[in-house]
């Protein structure tokens, strides 16, 4: 019995620790948005955090302290009642602002996108310190449709939409690098060659991209091509993206352009279809 009661003091504690921790983390977010337009990297973790928070502060008390049945039951309605609140808010929240979240293969990257419902403004966000973002640039076109997130590396995020113009685009989040990290270099001229896989081949040159794939040919000039980082490009045609090719994690940046291709890429198609998979491709030859 002693050994009982000395657990659920402990658990009590550590209860009214984690509170004290969640109160403390609010406040810090409170400030630091309000300084240096920093905001969760869901907007919905704002109300999460506050529920996990007047939980842990009610099973806090209740563990450590004896109260009265009619106290017990004001307290935990008065905690249902911020819990409701809390839960409103956060439905109420998104309908304003939908929050596109999702976290990569291995746990390390995060993407977020948030966008206005009632403009179809997008804003993808920088992720700090796992929970923070800072908005870094707007998507270029108005959406109107959902989002589909495809990792193609664990590094790599390829987002697909629908825009105003009934356009479907894409914007690659990119979180990595494939050289030194210190200089910067062209995705179109590292794949300079032929590379292959069942029925699909992509060649860059120096016309542009083209991609084979079921038998059609398609050529992208280099200004129909565009760079997301050091990691990824989107071919476009007609102002509408098509394929995207980016550096699988295997893949080397060579300093020296005598040395040989090593690594693999991915070619993924721009659409909407959640079950599209990326298709690694293998180099053939340079084809100078």
């Amino acid at each position: 019995m002693k050994n009982k009661r000395k657990i659920i003091k402990i658990i009590g504690c550590v209860l009214f620790v984690f509170a004290i921790g969640f109160f403390c983390l609010q406040m810090g977010y409170l400030f630091i948005h309000a300084k240096h337009q920093v905001e969760y990297v869901d907007n919905r973790l704002f109300y999460m955090i506050n529920i996990v928070c007047i939980l842990c502060l009610l099973g806090a008390l209740l563990l450590l302290f004896t109260f009265t049945k009619a106290f017990r039951l004001i307290a935990i309605s008065i905690v249902g009642i911020f819990i409701m609140m809390n839960a409103f808010l956060l439905v109420a929240s998104n309908q304003q602002v939908k929050n596109i979240t999702s976290i990569s293969p291995g746990f390390k990257n995060v993407l977020s996108i948030k966008e206005k419902v009632d403009s179809g403004e997008a804003v993808y966000y920088r992720v700090h310190y796992g929970i923070l973002a800072r908005p870094k640039e707007k998507l270029p076109y108005t959406t109107v449709s959902d989002f589909t997130v495809k990792w193609l590396a664990k590094d790599v995020a390829a987002v697909t939409y629908r825009t105003k113009d009934d356009t479907i685009q894409q914007f690659i989040g990119t979180y990595g690098d494939r050289g030194n990290g210190i200089a910067y270099y062209y995705v179109g001229a590292e794949i300079h060659g032929q590379w292959q896989a069942d029925n699909t081949e992509v060649t860059s040159n120096t016309e542009g991209i083209s991609v084979t794939a079921n038998g059609k040919t398609e050529l992208f000039t280099w200004e129909n091509i565009i760079q997301y980082g050091t990691l990824a490009i989107v071919l476009k045609k007609n102002d509408e993206a098509v394929w995207t090719i980016s550096l699988n994690e295997n893949f080397e940046v060579q300093s020296d352009a005598s040395l040989s291709t090593e690594g693999n890429i991915s070619l993924y198609r721009a659409t909407l279809e959640e079950k599209q998979s990326p298709i690694t491709l293998q180099y053939k030859d340079r084809n100078d």
